[in-house]
């Protein structure tokens, strides 16, 4: 899967892979998909609890080296 704006949140730690997310689906139009590359392991359930609790669609995530890619749709 490829989305239309990647994020790298490599590196960085709770809160802010989820405070970016936000001002990426901010700013992207509505259908387009954010792919988030993160290598903090909270990410994996952190990404799609605040999909649920914004509305917006999660996709899935997967494992890629030593850091994992996560996709959410704008709804």
């Amino acid at each position: 899967m490829k989305g239309d704006r990647l994020l790298d949140v490599r590196g960085m730690l709770c809160p802010m892979p989820i405070v970016k997310l936000s001002k990426a689906i901010r700013d992207a139009a509505s259908g387009e998909v954010i792919e988030m590359l993160a290598d903090d392991e909270g990410a994996w359930q952190d990404v799609p609890a605040w999909a649920k609790k914004t509305g917006n669609e999660y996709l899935g995530s997967e494992r890629a080296d030593s850091y994992s890619r996560h996709f959410v749709r704008k709804t």
